[in-house]
């Protein structure tokens, strides 16, 4: 079994320190160690964790190597724009459109996100997909850490 290939956008790694997520991000990083899940972040991470605490932006080194690191293209600004043009977020909320663009562009298995209201929703999902399918990319799977933890540690039961 190949380990999937998550992009963890800002709210995932700042949730490793906030009481609500904790349980369930830390149970995300177990998973990764065990080598169940590849985690991949992007430029736009590092420069949103920029203005973190300090405990965020130390997880944030320690967690991705710089290869797993990945650049805002001109394509992944181009799909980025196309959501915005069809109102998937607001024009307010560009960095989560780009967010979900890098994701794409780069083909990863899921883009994982404590953001309810923007990124992961069903609602949202659609509509992101909708475009992507449109541009020629392939959907987005938008989860939180939770959707993805359940079911690893009783694989063993089955």
């Amino acid at each position: 079994m190949h380990a999937l290939s998550l992009y963890l956008d800002t709210s995932v790694i700042g949730g490793y320190f906030d009481a609500e997520f904790m349980a369930d991000t830390r149970a995300l990083w177990r998973l990764m160690e065990a080598g169940r899940f590849r985690f991949v972040s992007s430029v736009l991470v590092d420069q949103e964790i920029a203005r973190a605490p300090e405990q965020v932006r130390t997880l944030m080194r320690a967690t991705f190597a710089p290869a797993d690191m990945l650049p805002m293209t001109a394509e992944a600004l181009e799909l980025a724009g196309h959501y915005l043009e069809q109102k998937v977020v607001p024009v307010n909320f560009t960095d989560d459109a780009r967010h979900v663009a890098v994701c794409s562009v780069a083909r990863l298995d899921y883009l994982v996100s404590w953001n309810f209201k923007h990124l992961a929703n069903v609602r949202r999902e659609s509509g992101f997909n909708a475009v992507n399918v449109l541009q020629g990319y392939r959907p987005v799977r938008i989860v939180a850490p939770t959707f993805l933890i359940h079911g690893h540690d009783q694989e063993k039961d089955l």
